[in-house]
């Protein structure tokens, strides 16, 4: 999962790199409109919904942490 979503928004975010943190949220390297981009992307990609709580920079702030809420959603 976490190659494969790696591959996924590299493709999609050229300009971000993916890679260069593990706290892209707070680090600022996302910001609130390519969070809710994001957001599209892997619900279109998975067939999940994010539900508004899961909306959180804790579930965004790297490759591992969006992999496993998108595994978690999709239980």
């Amino acid at each position: 999962m976490r190659e494969e979503l790696l591959q996924l928004l590299s493709a999609e975010y050229p300009e971000i790199d993916f890679m260069a943190s593990d706290e892209l949220v707070d680090d600022g390297i996302l910001d609130s409109l390519t969070i809710v981009s994001l957001i599209g992307t892997l619900s279109m990609e998975y067939g999940i919904d994010i539900p508004y709580e899961e909306i959180i920079p804790e579930n965004f702030n790297s490759i591992d942490a969006m992999a496993a809420m998108v595994r978690r959603l999709q239980s």
